[in-house]
C-alpha cells in the first residue's frame, strides 16, 4: 500500500478521535429485538433501530427465510434479465404494488440502490428534478447521477418550491421523503401534490422511514394524508419495518416498472434480492396487514416515551413519526452522550456534522413495537441520569 495515502488516511482517523467524532461500530451477538446483548456493553435496550414493528426477529418472518434458502438456495447468482428471476420476487413486487396501491413494482437489494436506479432513468437530460434540502443521502446521490437540471429547496418551503418549478425546464419531477429521517417531521404531501398539478410535475416519495408507522393501517405518508392515488412514484425499504434485513422497492405505473427493467443500471448490473430477503419481506407485509395491533402498540410507546421526555425536561422535536430527535448541540456532545446511555444500557446513537448541520447534533430515539413499559421505563430512567449528569435537564425539584 501507498504509504503516503496510508499515513494521510490514518492521520484523517486520528483527528476524529481527537475531536471526539470517531464511529465506533457496535457488534451485536443476538437477533435485533427490544432487548440484545452487545459486546461492549452487554444487554441493552434498544433505540436505535428501524426495527418499527418489531419483526426482525419474528418468527414466521424468519420461519419465511429460512424456507425460502431451503427452496431456492442463496440467490440467482446473476442478474435478473441474465440469468432469470425468480417466482419469489414477482410476488413480492405483486404484493408491495397491492398494498401501496399502485400499478406495479420493483425490488432492489436496496431503497439506496432504488433510489440510484429510479431518479437518473427519469431525470434525463432536458428536465429538472427538485429535491428537498434535507432529503435521504441515497435521494441526493440519485440525483447527483441523473442528466437532469437539479435544484434544491429549502426544506419544506412550499414557496420555494413553486418558485423552483416556475424555473424548471421540461419536465420537472418533485423528489421529497416522506418522513425525514433525522427530523422525524413529515413532508407537506398535500401542498406538494397541489403545486405538482399546478405545474404538471412529476412527484416522487421516499418513504422508507414512513412504512408501517404512518397511516391508518401503517402505509405510509401518503395513507396518513389520504393521497391515495395522487403521488406517481414510491420508493421505500424493505430494512426497516417490513422485516429489518435489507431490501428496497419503486412503485409506481406498469409503464414506469417495465422502463426501470430495460434501464435501470442498478437493476441491470446488480444481482436480485436474496430469496431469504424477499420471503421474508413478503411475510413481514402479511403480517403488518393482518395484525394492526402491532402499530396501536408502536403509537402508544412513541406517546408515552414523548412525554416521558418531556415530563423529565427534554424537549425533543416534534412529529408524529417514530423518530424521536433531542437536540443536544455539538456531535462530540451527543456522541459522548449516547456513550454514557450505552453504559446505563441504552442502545441509542449519536449524530452530528455531516449526518446533521454544525450545531445540532442529536440523540435520535427510535420507537419500537416490540419495546414494552418496563424497557420505556427503564430507558427513561438511564436518560434522566445521564441527562442531569451532562446538565442537559435540571435538578429534580424538591417538596
Amino acid at each position: 500500500m501507498n504509504a503516503a495515502f496510508e499515513s494521510k488516511l490514518q492521520g484523517d482517523l486520528d483527528a476524529l478521535k481527537r475531536a471526539g467524532t470517531y464511529k465506533h461500530l457496535r457488534h451485536l451477538t443476538t437477533p435485533m429485538a427490544a432487548r440484545a446483548h452487545m459486546e461492549e456493553a452487554g444487554d441493552v435496550i434498544v433505540l436505535s433501530s428501524n426495527n418499527y414493528l418489531g419483526l426482525a426477529d419474528d418468527p414466521e418472518v424468519v420461519a419465511a427465510g429460512k424456507a425460502a434458502l431451503d427452496h431456492y438456495g442463496a440467490g440467482t447468482a446473476s442478474v435478473r434479465f441474465i440469468c432469470g428471476t425468480f417466482d419469489l420476487h414477482r410476488r413480492l413486487e405483486e404484493k408491495i404494488a397491492a398494498f401501496f396501491g399502485f400499478e406495479a413494482a420493483l425490488s432492489y437489494v436496496s431503497c439506496w440502490t432504488a433510489n440510484e436506479g429510479l431518479l437518473p432513468t427519469i431525470g434525463l437530460a432536458g428536465n429538472t428534478l427538485i429535491s428537498d434540502e434535507l432529503n435521504h443521502a441515497s435521494i441526493i446521490d440519485g440525483c447527483r447521477l441523473a442528466g437532469a437540471k437539479r435544484v434544491r429547496y429549502k426544506h419544506a418551503d412550499m414557496a420555494d418550491l413553486e418558485a423552483k418549478l416556475q424555473q424548471a425546464q421540461g419536465t420537472p419531477i418533485v423528489v421529497t421523503d416522506g418522513v425525514f429521517s433525522m427530523e422525524g417531521s413529515l413532508a407537506k404531501l398535500p401542498e406538494i401534490v397541489t403545486l405538482a398539478e399546478r405545474y404538471n410535475a412529476v412527484t416522487v416519495v421516499d418513504d422508507s422511514h414512513g412504512t408501517g408507522v404512518m397511516g391508518r393501517t401503517g402505509r405510509g405518508a401518503i395513507e396518513h394524508y389520504g393521497l391515495e392515488g395522487k403521488i406517481d412514484v414510491l420508493t421505500g425499504t424493505l430494512g426497516k419495518a417490513l422485516g429489518g434485513a435489507a431490501g428496497g422497492f419503486v412503485a409506481g405505473s406498469a409503464a414506469l416498472i417495465d422502463t426501470l427493467i430495460q434501464r435501470s443500471r442498478t437493476q441491470l448490473f446488480s444481482n436480485a434480492l436474496p430469496a431469504t430477503v424477499a420471503a421474508s419481506a413478503l411475510k413481514a407485509i402479511e403480517i403488518l396487514e393482518a395484525r394492526p395491533e402491532l402499530i396501536a402498540k408502536q403509537r402508544d410507546n412513541i406517546a408515552y416515551f414523548r412525554a416521558g421526555l418531556t415530563r423529565l425536561g427534554f424537549t425533543p422535536l416534534e412529529g408524529p413519526s417514530a423518530i424521536v430527535p433531542i437536540i443536544v448541540g455539538e456531535t462530540a456532545f451527543a456522541i459522548a452522550m449516547s456513550d454514557r446511555l450505552l453504559q446505563e444500557g441504552i442502545f441509542v446513537t449519536g449524530f452530528g456534522f455531516p449526518v446533521v448541520p454544525e450545531g445540532a447534533a442529536r440523540i435520535r430515539v427510535q420507537l419500537s413495537s416490540a419495546l414494552d413499559r418496563n424497557d420505556l421505563d427503564s430507558a427513561l430512567a438511564a436518560f434522566e441520569r445521564v441527562g442531569r449528569e451532562l446538565g442537559l435537564i435540571g435538578a429534580p425539584v424538591t417538596a
